[in-house]
């Protein structure tokens, strides 16, 4: 009966990252033996103080509806969180609860996004941000980036590929697959462009913002360029930095007339997000932020051990990354034996008992990307794998 889908699904697929996790699972439910590096998860316990809070939310009866947009509580909260965090002064009145990040993004987009419009994704991208676009009807520019200048691109670059059509430019900093970070003085010159072109929307996807390595106090766009604010909305949450993403609270922040559409949408959608997930994010913002710094710490460690066994793999290659927990590894010497089609040396791992994802499914070509949000051990083994697989 696929006659009765709509034009609007037919122009998109299912999450290649997912749908790698999914088939992990399915195979370990087999038997198998699967070490799944597919998923941007901490593997860290969500902290105590989050997990107390839920359960004083249930314990009160905090059961019921609650304001579309998410509870004035969090809102607050979230609004300390853009202050503290990112340096984003921010009226709670200009913030919107979601349930997810992903979801705030999407809402931005479709509330945006005609038939036509070109939205600017820099790729090797997140793997959502395209199928997004298509889904509203626009039209997906691709603004090529590569290990040489650190998977980062340049405003000079950027400018070569807006039209009287953009209507968007995506930024995700630290990114997803490639941990690319923008320093302060990259996201300047990227502002100067923007000056040039009033009619280009700017999306900062700052989700990874706490798991930086650079040293340097983290940068984003709305800060940097402060006379471009009313055109840039920045998504943030609890996901990837409290170990929340069963949670799924997002939050936004920005113009007043972008978060009005993006509620008006949410209304009509899903309606408010989970009242007990919401208590539990303010408890996320407001409570303590000491534990990050562990983390991130292990994280660096990690990092370190898969750039290190990677490179030591013949025919394989990673740079480190600056930010996330992500290594978006090349493996173009050895692309012939697959037919030159990375997704079949995913599959090929897969096979060997390692989850990964194709570098094709991040708009990228001849590799796999590795989340190391995993434990060292299991890291040690799964490169092991994956060494013995292509040996």
């Amino acid at each position: 009966m696929t006659q009765h889908l709509s034009e609007a699904l037919q122009r998109i697929e299912a999450s290649p990252t997912t749908a790698m996790t999914d088939r992990a699972s399915e195979l370990r439910e087999q038997g198998r033996d699967i070490i799944s590096l597919s998923v941007g998860e901490p593997d860290f316990p969500t902290p105590p103080h989050v997990i107390a809070a839920a359960k004083a939310a249930l314990d009160a009866g905090d059961t019921r509806y609650t304001p579309v947009t998410g509870t004035a509580r969090l809102k607050e909260a979230a609004a300390l969180h853009f202050r503290r965090d990112l340096g984003i002064e921010t009226d709670p009145a200009r913030v919107i609860v979601s349930a997810g990040g992903k979801q705030a993004i999407f809402e931005a987009l479709a509330a945006t996004v005609s038939a036509g419009d070109e939205v600017i994704v820099p790729s090797p991208w997140w793997v959502s941000y395209p199928q997004m676009v298509r889904f509203c009807g626009g039209r997906v520019v691709p603004l090529r980036t590569g290990p040489a200048h650190g998977y980062r691109f340049r405003p000079g670059e950027l400018e070569s590929l807006i039209t009287p059509q953009t209507n968007w430019l995506l930024l995700n900093s630290p990114g997803n697959p490639t941990g690319a970070v923008y320093p302060a003085e990259m996201l300047r010159g990227i502002g100067e462009v923007l000056r040039r072109h009033p009619q280009v929307l700017v999306l900062s996807d700052d989700i990874y913002a706490p798991l930086s390595y650079t040293g340097e106090p983290h940068a984003t766009l709305a800060v940097e360029c402060p006379d471009l604010a009313d055109r840039i909305i920045t998504v943030s949450g609890v996901s990837k930095s409290h170990a929340m993403t069963g949670f799924r609270i997002g939050v936004a922040t920005g113009p007043d007339w972008l978060i009005a559409a993006m509620g008006r949408l949410q209304s009509n959608s899903s309606g408010n997000p989970a009242s007990i997930s919401q208590a539990a994010a303010v408890a996320a913002f407001e409570g303590p932020q000491d534990f990050l710094s562990d983390w991130r710490e292990a994280f660096r460690r990690r990092r370190d051990l898969v750039v290190e066994r990677v490179n030591a793999i013949p025919g394989l290659s990673t740079p480190a990354p600056d930010g996330a927990f992500y290594c978006l590894v090349d493996a173009a010497p050895l692309m012939q034996r697959f037919g030159g089609d990375d997704s079949k040396l995913a599959l090929h791992l897969l096979d060997n008992g390692v989850a990964t994802v194709a570098a094709s499914a991040f708009g990228g070509r001849d590799g796999f990307r590795i989340s190391f949000a995993a434990d060292e051990a299991v890291l040690d083994e799964a490169l092991t794998r994956i060494e013995e697989a292509l040996s």
